[in-house]
């Protein structure tokens, strides 16, 4: 008997509304997401759009969906070269180091290998034939070893970003030996320039143009009509929108049916990237917080919002996943002693279900999937106060080990989550019998109202690295 398929909604950036995720064909969803330029280290930034797409693709299989998923790799780029000449190296060691680099760092994080990983440089052929295409059908010009797009030959560009082609005009900068014929015209073939990496063309050496690349590179794979393209929404425009007007004048067909995009991290408001050097790298955060804290983070935004970063919000979203941990440890500490029925735990744990699953189905929210964790967190706690294994909290056990499989946390084994955060490896200056004493040293001053004393004390363990958290039976420590 074929599984009966959920209804899930998700609001798509072309229309502009919400609507039903419907397949082409019977159960099987076809997505592709942009993926990274590799010329340097992923930040927090690219970890979020990854997380984002993972949790889609696994919601889509665990609701029945057959998924194809598609993340691409630039692995030829004005960024890589130009790094490349800096450490006189060649663009394709800097290209393979940090696609390596990107694979561990988001493995890190529990993002899942996408089913087909390709490199713009592994599909020059495709590229050079969809170019043809465009030519062909009167969408592109060229001039000397350059091809360009005629925007205003594509009579629907700015369908996705939502502007007037007129509009898009203000603020161009027009270089004064400018070959297009239109300043909003784009590259899709570059002619080679000195000491840059180059293929064969019809139109003479040269290099693709940025957007070409993925309209070849999901087609390829995922054919010319497929469900679902993502990425980040500082993507929108020109990315995107480039994206749909080639692909559509090579092909005459639609080319993507849904698009998804991801809100920005934000630092102060302002988003985080290289450019402003207000960021995060993965491999900096997942030393200082857990990965799944990490992962958290981001599932507490709905994928579509901005998320604000901050130290502390981190330093509290470990506090949160941690009390999730120690509930877990604190059901597996109990021997199982009980088949009777909780009957408040039991309406709780089936809210839970209920709630995370049509939260995840109406946009993939997860903040409300998480949101609904703590109800049953909170549930789960009074039953072990009873000191009994019932069988009511072994059912709601299995239902936060389903759902943090879907959203790829709370995977770890409690005890050990726990003892990690008390790791000694990065301690400097300080032995932890030392902190104990410290601790036991702002007790006492508490106590004796010396709050100068207690604060003192607080803020010299946070110059060393460690946090306190006071908790109503004492305080514990970690390191930041």
């Amino acid at each position: 008997m074929t599984k009966e398929l959920p209804k899930i909604t998700t609001y798509n950036s072309l229309t502009k509304q919400k609507e039903e995720i419907v397949p082409h064909e019977g159960n099987k969803i076809r997505m592709y997401a942009c993926g990274p330029t590799v010329y340097d280290s992923a930040h927090l930034g690219h970890a979020r759009s990854a997380v984002s797409f993972d949790i889609v693709q696994r919601f889509l299989r665990y609701a029945g969906f057959e998924v194809t998923f598609v993340r691409n790799y630039t692995d030829v780029d004005d960024k890589i070269i130009q790094r490349a000449k800096e450490l006189e190296v060649s663009p394709k060691e800097i290209s393979e180091k940090y696609i390596q680099e990107y694979k561990d760092d988001m493995a890190s994080i529990g993002v899942e290998t996408p089913d087909v990983e390709p490199k713009v440089t592994e599909h020059i052929d495709q590229i050079i034939k969809m170019i043809e295409k465009i030519l062909e059908k009167g969408h592109a010009y060229q001039v000397d070893d350059d091809v360009f797009f005629s925007v205003r030959k594509f009579k629907e560009y700015g369908k996705l970003s939502g502007r007037s082609v007129d509009s898009m005009l203000d603020g161009v900068r027009i270089d004064i030996n400018e070959k297009k014929e239109d300043p909003l015209d784009f590259a899709l073939w570059k002619g080679a320039k000195e000491g840059e990496p180059f293929w064969e063309s019809p139109w003479g050496k040269g290099r693709p143009g940025w957007h070409i690349e993925c309209s070849v590179m999901s087609t390829e794979y995922l054919g010319n009509n497929f469900e679902i393209h993502g990425g980040g929404k500082d993507l929108i425009f020109p990315h995107h929108e480039n994206e749909i007007a080639q692909s559509e004048a090579a092909s005459g067909e639609q080319f993507t049916k849904y698009w998804l995009h991801n809100g920005l991290i934000q630092i102060n408001s302002e988003k985080m990237s290289k450019s402003l050097g207000n960021f995060f790298t993965v491999q900096n955060a997942v030393k200082r917080w857990s990965p799944e804290a990490i992962r958290l983070f981001f599932l507490s935004h709905h994928y579509q919002n901005p998320a604000d970063f901050s130290e502390k919000v981190m330093d509290d979203t470990e506090s949160s996943l941690e009390r999730i941990y120690t509930t877990l440890k604190r059901a597996s500490d109990l021997e199982k002693n009980s088949d009777a029925i909780d009957s408040e735990l039991e309406d709780t744990t089936n809210k839970f279900k209920d709630n995370w699953f049509n939260s995840m189905c109406d946009n993939f929210n997860t903040a409300d999937s998480v949101g609904n964790l703590f109800d049953l967190i909170r549930a789960i706690n009074k039953s072990i106060d009873n000191n009994e294994y019932t069988t009511s909290l072994e059912n709601a056990l299995g239902e936060i080990k389903r759902f943090g499989k879907v959203l790829g946390i709370l995977e770890k084994n409690p005890e050990d989550y726990l003892s990690s955060l008390k790791s000694t490896e990065n301690l400097e200056n300080i032995t932890p019998e030392e902190i104990e004493k410290l601790i036991k040293e702002r007790e006492a001053a508490r106590s004796e109202k010396n709050w100068a004393r207690a604060d003192e004390i607080r803020d010299e363990l946070d110059s060393k690295g460690i946090v306190l958290e006071d908790k109503p039976d004492g305080t514990i420590w970690k390191v930041k």
